[in-house]
């Protein structure tokens, strides 16, 4: 696993892409909000509880508006694990999956504990954050594919016919390594998908949708960004579901007006190729990122998935400030994305600055250990 020679930053490009970085943890966590309080519920059920438009604003889940599911809770630690590779780059010992791997076990922690544990220095700053503790329904797969310390790989992968969207909604910050290559995006993301949802057509996904946040992060639009993920995805044995999913959601954006009824049918079954699907075309179709949240989440089938994997791609494509602020103002953890965010914009832009041979930042190895 490799990268190439980050970019050369400007101010101007620096602010952009902190803006991105910002946009697309805060968009998929506002969209998992979003859903969060109709997850799995049938349209009827859903417009009964919410009004003829069905959910039009956040509403309460877990005790709380604004409340997040495990899906965001994972993506953060997905970052974190990012930005502890990049520490141990300068150590020599680079190999991505396993740092991502460390990140996850210790999201699973915060499932099995009743807090943090303040001895534990080598867990970093945000296995420290207490309202990630809150339990949120992860799957089963989630919790067997972490349970013990092996790590699934491509050839050995963990819970080979788990096909769910869990897996694809954690993979946005992947799309962030702007100084990657598309194809070594692709990569990464496939084998850490693989270490809790190990079907094919869930590792691919997540490797399609974070070469598509790749793209929109380097300025493409969206449409051109699923044409590179597909242009990826071709030579990989078990793509064709996934690649079909995704012509499938180009072609319905070409069927007029958008509806409930069209993001059900590209759901399907609620595999993670459909909710990828369903949310390029909330992102292609929407009106704004409200219209296009509300269209991922109104629906039978899991909302919070759809909200979340739409609110990635929407806040890559459009920066943080095209997010409704009203939402953002409520939204579970908002402290905690920002810093998070902010600090892996910090990363990848000054990295060596920070860590690097010329003078290490105490501080910043501190909130990120090398252990």
């Amino acid at each position: 696993m490799g990268a190439t020679a980050g970019p050369v930053w400007g101010r101007a490009e620096q602010q952009d892409f902190r803006s991105r970085v910002r946009g697309t943890l805060l968009g998929a966590a506002v969209g998992d909000a979003l859903g969060a309080p109709v997850d799995g519920l049938d349209l009827d059920a859903i417009r009964e509880a919410h009004g003829a438009e069905g959910v039009v604003d956040l509403a309460p889940a877990y005790g709380r508006r604004g409340a997040v599911t495990h899906l965001t809770q994972l993506t953060l630690f997905t970052v974190d694990g990012l930005i502890r590779a990049q520490v141990r780059r300068d150590t020599g010992a680079w190999h991505p999956p396993t740092d991502l791997h460390r990140a996850y076990l210790r999201w699973a922690a915060t499932q099995r504990d009743w807090g943090p544990d303040e001895r534990r220095k080598e867990d970093g700053w945000l296995a420290r954050e207490e309202w990630l503790y809150a339990r949120r329904d992860p799957s089963r797969a989630l919790l067997l594919g972490l349970g013990d310390e092996t790590m699934g790989t491509l050839d050995a992968p963990k819970n080979p016919g788990a096909a769910g969207p869990e897996a694809v909604a954690r993979s946005a910050p992947f799309g962030l390594l702007v100084g990657w290559e598309p194809q070594l995006v692709v990569q990464l993301a496939v084998e850490c998908a693989a270490q809790t949802h190990g079907h094919p057509t869930a590792y691919l996904s997540a490797g399609a949708y974070a070469v598509i946040v790749h793209a929109l992060a380097c300025g493409e639009d969206l449409d051109g960004a699923v044409q590179r993920a597909l242009a990826l995805l071709a030579g990989r044995a078990g793509n064709p579901p996934v690649s079909d999913a995704l012509q499938h959601a180009l072609g319905a954006v070409r069927q007029g007006m958008p509806s409930p009824a069209r993001v059900e049918e590209l759901i399907a079954g609620g595999t993670a190729e459909g909710l990828l699907a369903a949310a390029v075309y909330c992102a292609l179709v929407g009106e704004d990122v409200r219209h296009g949240l509300r269209l991922a989440v109104n629906h039978e089938g899991p909302s919070a998935a759809a909200g979340a994997l739409t609110g990635g791609l929407l806040g890559a494509l459009y920066g943080e400030t095209a997010l409704p602020p009203a939402w953002l103002a409520e939204l579970e953890g908002r402290p905690t994305l920002l810093e998070l965010a902010d600090d892996f914009a910090m990363e990848m832009t000054q990295g060596p600055a920070l860590h690097g041979p010329a003078g290490s930042s105490p501080g910043w190895l501190a909130r990120y250990p090398r252990a």
